[in-house]
């Protein structure tokens, strides 16, 4: 029965992406527009579109995050269109033996489609963190094929927006862990399609070719473009793997930055503070002098003022004698004296209220001078105690870049991250030796 089978090859290479032609908006040469109706489209969606579905509610959530405007991303599909760490997509393009033995006007070409669209069928659900947006089987060239375009992402990203685009992370979750040059986490996830495809191939009887260095279905141009092809994708893997150290490292000293910036915006805020309070206790102090001059010159007067009024604060009729037995004294000191004394006392009772007044609202003017200046010499320290935590960050940032300079960045990274989980792993435990003297104390 197995001799029965065809063998044939397969193809698996990355695409250029080029999506107006790969939906046929315009036609190349090698194209035939009266086979274009055979071509099968999947999906053919707008990539910003599909960015905003995949990254718009992490993009918020990310800039909600950030104390600086200058950190904010306005927009995530210009940021990675206009970057050099991630492409916006990627494509890859399968075929099925060549243009000799499954041609598309043929019965194994025809065999081939059916496949390929079988294989295109199951690809989403295999790999849920490659976002298909757009798809195509063309049957209008010389060797049915299939060009699938993804978004590669990852969620639950520590770096960055929570989701985010990352082709090597987005392969890490579906099990594909990079090792040696050669085997990239993209080396291994092509490898494993392919064992997908043959599969399939196989219930409907082909038989995968595995063919060495001299593959004879092609020329030998586009052999050496296949083999070109899978070093530029190893070296691509090797690409984002650096950047993306660097990405980490850069994370850390922007931390670092930002920790500093917000100190100097302390200092600088604690320095306004301090011209205004000094501008406050200044105030203060010339109104306290003011008021200190003006009770000197009328404090005679005042005492002198508080001594009538406490003595002619008493009734009238303890004041005023009785009149005498020869004058009209009822009649002088009911109509005369007694309103003129009430008057008096009127008065003197009312001045006195003033002084009173007034010797408060001294004592409230130095009792407010006292706080200005004690604001005033606690902002002064805490100046100086910012400005010395300020001198203290940049000297142990230098340090840092120093210790990173000599054991590059992926140690340092490392080793930090080393520190972050034994940190983490103390911290357990000390939550869990709490628990247990908790639980024996009851």
């Amino acid at each position: 029965m197995k001799g029965d089978l065809l063998k044939r090859t397969i193809s698996f290479m990355t695409g250029k992406g080029s999506l107006n032609h790969n939906s046929r908006k315009f036609h190349a040469k090698n194209t035939d527009p009266k086979r274009t109706h055979w071509n099968v489209e999947y999906c053919n969606e707008d990539i910003k579109d599909v960015y905003h579905e995949l990254f718009d509610e992490a993009l918020k959530r990310y800039n909600d995050k950030q104390t600086r405007k200058d950190r904010k991303i306005d927009d995530y599909y210009e940021k990675i269109r206009s970057g050099k760490q991630e492409k916006l997509f990627h494509e890859v393009i399968i075929q099925i033996g060549d243009k000799d033995n499954m041609g598309s006007e043929t019965v194994e070409g025809q065999l081939a489609a059916k496949v390929l669209d079988e294989y295109m069928k199951g690809f989403q659900e295999r790999n849920p963190t490659l976002r298909v947006f757009a798809a195509h089987l063309h049957l209008d060239e010389a060797t049915p094929h299939l060009h699938i375009d993804f978004i590669p992402y990852v969620t639950g990203s520590k770096r960055g927006l929570d989701t985010r685009v990352s082709l090597k992370q987005a392969l890490s979750v579906l099990g594909f862990k990079g090792g040696t040059r050669m085997e990239t986490e993209l080396n291994q996830w092509v490898a494993a399609e392919k064992e997908q495809l043959a599969s399939i191939m196989l219930e409907h009887g082909i038989e995968w070719e595995q063919k060495g260095t001299h593959e004879k279905h092609l020329s030998l141009l586009d052999f050496e473009k296949q083999e070109r092809a899978k070093e530029v994708a190893a070296l691509e893997e090797q690409k984002a793997d650096l950047e993306e150290h660097n990405a980490t490292m850069q994370e850390v000293n922007e931390k670092w930055l930002d920790h500093l910036k917000n100190i100097e915006q302390d200092i600088s805020s604690a320095q306004e503070s301090l011209k205004e309070a000094d501008k406050k206790a200044e105030r203060a102090k010339k109104n306290k002098a003011q008021y200190e001059k003006k009770l000197m010159e009328i404090a005679p007067m005042v005492k002198e003022m508080e001594r009538f009024a406490e003595k002619y604060s008493a009734d009238p009729e303890e004041v005023l004698p009785e009149a005498g037995t020869l004058e009209t004294g009822k009649t002088y000191r009911e109509k005369k004296a007694k309103p003129l004394i009430k008057k008096i006392v009127v008065v003197l009772r009312s001045v006195y209220r003033a002084y009173l007044d007034l010797s408060r609202k001294f004592s409230d003017m130095q009792k407010s001078y006292e706080r200005a200046l004690s604001k005033v010499n606690s902002l002064t320290a805490r100046v100086e105690e910012l400005w010395n935590e300020n001198k203290v960050l940049r000297e142990k940032l230098g340090d840092f870049n120093r210790v990173e300079r000599a054991l590059g960045r992926d140690t340092v990274e490392m080793i930090v991250q080393r520190e972050k989980s034994l940190e983490e792993a103390q911290r357990i435990q000390n939550r869990e030796r709490k628990r247990k003297i908790d639980r024996e104390g009851r």
